[in-house]
């Protein structure tokens, strides 16, 4: 599996989204790498893995990834989230905290999801689950990189960016990623569709033991910023964060916003980033040579 070393400070790993590869994360890695080293991981199947053997599945990455890197908080974003979540729940000692980006320990909405909610006084657990995506959306998507592999890909971009208060913007730096490190193989996004559909990683929640911060795009239109609410409140001391004008990818349109929340919960949790290094003075105007 490739992951790609940048920056230098504490160390921080990160995990990108369905049909990316680390160099999504672009925005984020320039506000970041004065202060952490950046563990950006291709997930297999994507990006500079798209030939790995290992296998895209919770576990399998989880194992392969943290045999690769050092102890470090995780950061996963969209389907990344889902690896991040489960290695933080299963290997603290080696995950001390965790970074939730755009991301649900529950992508689809259960049939009986709206039944639960009523039925459940305070909410909790169903609440997270009412909010998921419709399973026949992750269905169409499945059929579609079947029939249109392509076009499936870019209704998937479109709805991502969708909702953004610069979804153009965003949609164009999507764009430019998606196939900027070799087309991923409609095999394995299957496989990753297949994960969205069918993992619940809701019971990690309430035993959660390391630090975590929730970040939301308050208009997105994939994870729905309510679910991630839910969660962080059954994770305890879990910290939430909504970008009220971002979408599913608010790193692409308010990287600043998303550096600044990560570095600020990560300087709270025990393991300090470096301080920002010194930037060269500007030239004093009133010190020209020329007369």
């Amino acid at each position: 599996m490739h992951i790609e070393v940048q920056g230098r400070g504490a160390p921080l790993v990160l995990l990108h989204g369905w049909a990316m590869h680390g160099g999504v994360f672009a925005p984020l890695v320039a506000r970041l790498a004065d202060r952490f080293e950046l563990h950006v991981v291709d997930l297999p199947g994507h990006g500079r893995s798209r030939d790995s053997a290992v296998a895209l599945e919770p576990d399998a990455v989880v194992d392969a990834v943290a045999a690769r890197v050092p102890v470090a908080p995780w950061l996963g974003w969209s389907l990344g989230g889902m690896f991040a979540l489960r290695a933080a729940a299963t290997r603290p000692a080696r995950v001390p905290a965790l970074v939730m980006v755009c991301s649900a320990p529950r992508f689809v909405r259960d049939v009986a999801g709206a039944a639960a909610v009523a039925a459940t006084r305070d909410g909790g657990t169903a609440a997270a689950n009412r909010y998921g995506m419709s399973p026949e959306i992750f269905a169409g998507f499945a059929r579609g990189l079947r029939d249109d592999y392509h076009g499936t890909l870019e209704r998937f971009i479109a709805l991502e960016a969708f909702g953004s208060d610069d979804a153009r913007g965003e949609l164009r730096a999507l764009r430019a990623e998606v196939f900027a490190r070799g087309e991923p193989p409609a095999a394995a996004l299957a496989q990753g569709l297949d994960l969205l559909r069918t993992v619940d990683q809701r019971p990690l929640l309430p035993a959660l033991g390391v630090p975590s911060l929730w970040i939301a795009g308050r208009r997105d239109r994939v994870v729905d910023p309510r679910a991630m609410r839910a969660a962080a409140a059954q994770a305890p001391g879990a910290g939430f964060v909504e970008v009220e004008h971002g979408g599913h990818a608010p790193f692409l349109t308010h990287a600043d916003d998303v550096a600044g929340a990560i570095a600020g919960f990560l300087a709270g949790t025990g393991r300090p980033p470096r301080p920002p290094l010194p930037r060269p003075p500007s030239p004093d105007p009133d010190s020209s040579a020329t007369p």
